[in-house]
């Protein structure tokens, strides 16, 4: 199975990660994606293994680095509502909507 339209194939997560601290490192990186192992005596170790075993956060580090790149974003996802078996759209959460640049001026 080819991963052709996906822009992360190939590219380790400790590379990612490694490549966003360079540019951006961990204070910043701690503010634009608030998580424990970005904040509190960050380390690639921690948060390599923090990161593996938890999808959302995963999730936003890997957005945050198609961004700085410049590369496809995915598409938003749907849930699928496994009673049903139909799809179900639910509006994209708004957290951290001030890191992709998405944030509404009031």
């Amino acid at each position: 199975m080819t991963q052709v339209n996906n822009p992360l194939h190939g590219i380790k997560l400790e590379d990612l990660l490694n490549d966003l601290v360079d540019h951006y490192g961990w204070e910043e990186l701690g503010q634009r994606i608030n998580i424990r192992c970005f904040n509190h005596d960050p380390s690639i170790k921690s948060s390599l293994k923090f990161l593996r075993k938890t999808q959302w956060a995963r999730d936003k580090v890997e957005y945050l680095y198609l961004k700085l790149h410049q590369l496809p974003l995915p598409a938003p996802r749907n849930n699928l509502d496994s009673a049903s078996n139909k799809t179900k759209k639910t509006p994209l959460p708004q957290v951290n909507t001030d890191i992709w640049g998405t944030k509404k001026k009031d």
